[in-house]
């Protein structure tokens, strides 16, 4: 895959996206032991392609840059054409690290420099609103760190107005009840946003879908649920 060329640094914040590719048997393991390989690959790349439709709407309302720090293998991925696709619109870097923390850190660091801040999502919350994301970088822009919790005790977003303040991360354990709190705690005073469910079980992707009527997502977590999925 040829990045995206490269644009003077924005005036506002970095929207990253740090995002697995949707490979099955590596992507949603948890998902595919409900549904199988292949589906959770399906679920995962429609999670990815509606979560970057949601930034690139934030991007057309603000002029933001958009970064997706990336893993995996792309031409091995579930609908790896439109991911392709969808990722040839973003300027695209490689994760770098080897444990979540540190790779949230050099991810934020190689996204700033496109820009003043950095916000920060995964994949895992495909009813993210571009809202959301103005929100994030509109208190970025004016000095103020952002945090969006998760259901589970994590956290869904995260905007620094220093993306340096990312190396906090690094002693922060990820995946546990507590990563929220412990997140909030490493990095000081944070805002909060509202509150999104995580999709990490069958029945998360399950509430999540029945909130996005027409997605991507939706369409595909009905293809596995018609197929058996969760009876």
């Amino acid at each position: 895959m040829t990045p995206a060329p490269l644009e003077p640094p924005s005036t506002g914040p970095v929207l990253l996206v740090v995002a697995k590719a949707p490979v099955p048997g590596l992507a949603k393991t948890r998902l595919g032991r409900v549904v199988g390989p292949d589906a959770a690959a399906d679920v995962a790349a429609a999670a990815l392609l509606d979560t970057l439709d949601a930034v690139q709407a934030a991007r057309a309302v603000t002029g933001w840059p958009v970064v997706v720090a990336m893993t995996g293998e792309v031409a091995s991925a579930a609908r790896a054409d439109d991911v392709r696709a969808a990722l040839e619109r973003t300027i695209v870097v490689p994760q770098r690290g080897d444990d979540f923390g540190e790779r949230l850190a050099h991810a934020h660091a190689d996204a700033g420099v496109h820009g003043r801040g950095t916000v920060q999502i995964g994949m895992d919350t495909p009813q993210v609103a571009p809202d959301d994301l103005v929100t994030a970088g509109n208190a970025v822009v004016e000095g103020r760190q952002v945090l969006g919790p998760a259901d589970d005790g994590g956290w869904w977003l995260l905007g620094l107005p220093d993306p340096r303040r990312a190396d906090a991360l690094r002693d922060v354990p990820m995946s546990r009840d507590d990563t929220g709190e412990l997140t909030r705690a490493a990095l000081g005073d944070v805002e909060l946003l509202r509150a999104l469910c995580d999709v990490d079980e069958w029945p998360d992707a399950q509430s999540v879908a029945s909130d996005l009527p027409g997605s991507r997502f939706a369409a595909a977590v009905d293809r596995s649920t018609t197929a058996g999925a969760g009876a």
